[in-house]
């Protein structure tokens, strides 16, 4: 007895699957570019997201970087960061 599946039916779930797997796929790209949620990572992220070419740092980066690595002391860090935002 067949139980009214027919020869080959077996398989039928695998492409199920498949289509279901391609569908859900088809929807999460259709949302990650509506969202602007691809874009360019060639770079370094900045404070404010948007990313940078890649290999060059900002002069924040530079501090913060050289200050973790302790070149420099608080009030060192404090001041240059200070002159730096003065800029802006």
């Amino acid at each position: 007895m067949m139980w009214g599946y027919g020869q080959g039916m077996g398989w039928m779930w695998l492409w199920s699957l498949l289509l279901l797997i391609g569908i859900a796929l088809l929807v999460w790209l259709v949302v990650l570019v509506s969202t602007g949620g691809v874009r360019s990572r060639h770079g370094q992220p900045g404070q404010d997201g948007r990313y940078f070419p890649a290999g060059r740092d900002t002069a924040r980066q530079i501090l913060d970087e050289r200050f973790a690595r302790g070149e420099l002391t608080a009030d060192e860090y404090r001041e240059r960061l200070r002159i730096l935002n003065e800029g802006r």
